[in-house]
């Protein structure tokens, strides 16, 4: 069973950085399209950012587009999102999926201002 598991996430101030990983167990996360979500408190969740299984093309939402960019190192099995410039309202637990449908634990960024 595919297990994923993101880290990376803290407590930044505004317009500071953070890298999030995401670690794949298995042989399967190079045939697969990944992304990241978050969610924050008393929201619904939302798509953040999403890239194909080769990794040729990306998708942002637009709160995010030219901040963060998200990455996939098939030879490690990990998949990135460098967030730059970060705002407050980038304050949410940030999970990471792939399109299999497996989803791995959260993990939290707080953007203080």
């Amino acid at each position: 069973e595919v297990q994923l598991q993101a880290c990376g996430g803290g407590l930044v101030q505004a317009g500071g950085s953070l890298r999030l990983s995401c670690a794949a167990s298995g042989n399967t996360f190079r045939n697969l399209g990944m992304g990241w979500f978050r969610q924050a408190p008393g929201k619904e969740r939302e798509f953040v950012s999403a890239i194909s299984y080769s990794g040729g093309y990306t998708y942002y939402a637009d709160s995010v587009k030219g901040r963060f960019t998200i990455s996939k190192d098939n030879d490690k099995n990990t998949l990135y999102l460098q967030m730059n410039s970060l705002k407050p309202e980038d304050t949410a637990v940030y999970y990471c999926r792939n399109s299999g449908g497996h989803r791995g634990q959260g993990t939290l960024v707080t953007v203080s201002s």
